[in-house]
């Protein structure tokens, strides 16, 4: 297994010999405004580039996984630039509308017995903040993958820390887990998604696990820095463990 991290939420999965595209947002830095309500106004969205290419992303990606269908993890380019034949998995059959909408053929609900090519895609549940901003953050997902030749990945999505995603550890039992760590806000409304106590709180739930952070310092909403968690991860001894790498730094298991 192989995970890339390309920017924000975009990773590129090679799993039993599959290439997966997870939550695309191929725009060039600056393409779209910033997100209201929120930090660096001055910013414009993306905030960085992608560290390579589009084509080189998008080259020999046999499915494409969406998680849900805010800007930062389906945007107008990707709709753009993916070939609309490529297979695509969405969360329900309401984003499954959207994205075919968009021109997309070959478009696929997740569910809990998800199978393509041999490796089992497990739809996993999220909660995109807590509370009140829950109705404005909109329906989630993560997946698990399974496959007998490869070891148990956990795509935990744009999910905050709560007792649904200890219940996904423990019935997984994943060997790496991939979390959305920027701890990302509007000026109202709390995280929507994982903080660093919320990080900590995955690194106990799975003693075992490796865990890699992403959908950091990306979009102008971030919340926490990659220099501020690895003090962090530094300090509660997390270092074996946890992994912040970026963009364009790969890992393979």
């Amino acid at each position: 297994m192989n995970i890339k991290q390309i920017r924000n939420a975009t990773i590129v999965v090679e799993y039993a010999n599959k290439k997966f595209l997870i939550d695309p947002m191929l725009g060039e830095k600056g393409a779209y405004p910033p997100f209201p309500n929120s930090p660096r106004q001055d910013q414009n969205n993306p905030l960085v580039s992608l560290p390579t290419s589009v084509e080189d992303i998008i080259d020999g990606v046999d499915a494409v996984i969406v998680t849900h269908l805010h800007l930062d993890h389906f945007d107008e380019a990707a709709q753009r630039i993916l070939p609309k034949d490529i297979k695509m998995f969405v969360q329900n059959e309401e984003d499954a509308k959207e994205v075919q909408n968009a021109g997309f053929q070959n478009v696929e609900v997740l569910t809990k017995d998800t199978v393509f090519e041999g490796i089992q895609l497990v739809k996993t549940r999220g909660e995109h903040g807590r509370g009140e901003i829950l109705k404005l953050a909109g329906l989630v997902c993560g997946m698990v993958f399974k496959h007998q030749s490869e070891k148990t990945l956990y795509v935990a999505g744009d999910t905050v820390w709560y007792d649904a995603v200890r219940e996904e550890i423990d019935t997984h039992n994943p060997d790496i887990i991939v979390v959305n760590g920027g701890d990302n806000q509007f000026f109202e409304g709390g995280s929507l998604i994982m903080g660093k106590e919320d990080i900590y709180e995955v690194y106990k739930a799975a003693p075992n696990a490796h865990i890699i952070v992403v959908h950091m310092e990306a979009v102008n909403h971030w919340g926490l820095s990659r220099e501020e968690l690895n003090k962090f991860i530094n300090e509660k001894d997390m270092t074996s463990r946890v992994e912040v790498p970026d963009d364009g730094e790969s890992y393979t298991f």
